[in-house]
């Protein structure tokens, strides 16, 4: 029985040592292959190749957008159609009054910008209209997500929202 015990304990012994050397003298971090993608070379393109979509729409600058107005007018359809397109793409941010105490605004540094302020009115319709697209906490995203037909309606519903009182 002593003899069964002590070839146990020297069994038990051997592969913890076994077990301790894997461990300890196994492959390093630094000896395992990488991938870095952002040092990755990407291959010339084709001759002859011809592109045939932009992927990502032009950047409004901010000098295009000093000059631009907004070419509706602010109908109720047109202010009507603002908020539809406010509610799928601002909505969750700036909130239901434009307050920016929307669901996820907590979640951001600085928080979303109250609408209403006069701050925010005083925009031109082309800086309201590039602020809301590339403004903090926008950018690089809102300006290829809102398409083109949303963003004039929006910025007609966001110069409505100035009638609701402002903190």
């Amino acid at each position: 029985m002593k003899l069964l015990i002590a070839a146990g304990t020297v069994l038990g012994l051997g592969v913890l040592a076994l077990c301790c050397w894997l461990v300890f003298s196994g492959p390093r971090m630094a000896e395992q292959p990488n991938l870095r993608a952002f040092q990755a070379v990407v291959p010339p393109t084709p001759p002859g190749a011809v592109p045939v979509s932009d992927p990502l729409p032009a950047r409004l600058t901010a000098e295009r957008a000093a000059r631009m107005t907004n070419p509706l007018k602010p109908t109720p359809a047109n202010i009507a159609k603002g908020k539809t397109y406010y509610s799928y793409y601002c909505i969750f941010c700036h909130g239901d009054a434009g307050d920016g105490n929307g669901p996820v605004a907590e979640s951001y540094d600085p928080e979303p910008a109250d609408l209403r302020t006069k701050a925010v009115q005083s925009l031109t319709d082309g800086k309201l209209l590039n602020a809301s697209l590339t403004g903090v906490g926008h950018e690089p995203v809102l300006q290829r997500v809102v398409p083109e037909e949303a963003r004039w309606p929006i910025v007609l519903y966001v110069r409505s929202l100035a009638a609701s009182p402002a903190h």
